[in-house]
């Protein structure tokens, strides 16, 4: 771009479908995403057999009520991962994401029953322009998880390769 250039891109303006570019992410922010998800033993079920994860944990409520500490089952804590991650997307990166390049730190501190909603929010930790290419930068962020009580639920550290704003 020469010197008499403008940029095509306006600083905050969203990519079509509603992702942030690069630009966008200010490090310290926290977004409180507005979606909001009832859990259901249905999908419960559903992510579990599509997985093929048998575990009973999930899936066999008399074996929940009669030998474990719950007494009910558990929502399988890659389900949660996935919504917490999926709650994020419309505020953040649907459109501007070239890739995931990891998930570190995942915690599940609090156990999601059928019947639970979940609430997220995401916090910009960190970001940093890409060594390789000079249209993208990687943005750090922290994904928390919350149930209908406030309680903690779920969390990680999510490194998002992300499109930088379209230039003239």
């Amino acid at each position: 771009m020469s010197a008499t250039s403008t940029p095509s891109w306006v600083p905050g303006q969203r990519h079509e479908r509603g992702g942030r570019f690069f630009e966008d992410f200010p490090v310290g922010e926290t977004i409180r995403h507005g979606l909001r998800r009832t859990v259901t033993q249905m999908d419960n079920m559903l992510f579990s057999n599509m997985t093929l994860n048998p575990q009973p944990l999930h899936i066999d409520a008399d074996f929940c009520a009669n030998e474990t500490e719950w007494g009910k089952p558990l929502m399988n804590s890659l389900f949660t991962l996935g919504l917490m991650i999926g709650i994020s997307v419309s505020d953040t990166t649907v459109g501007t994401t070239i890739a995931n390049l990891g998930m570190s730190d995942v915690k599940f501190p609090a156990p999601v029953f059928e019947g639970d909603t979940l609430r997220v929010e995401t916090e910009i930790v960190g970001k940093r322009e890409s060594k390789s290419r000079p249209d993208a930068g990687i943005v750090d962020l922290h994904h928390r998880t919350f149930n209908q009580n406030g309680v903690l639920v779920a969390e990680c550290r999510r490194q998002a390769f992300m499109r930088k704003a379209p230039r003239s």
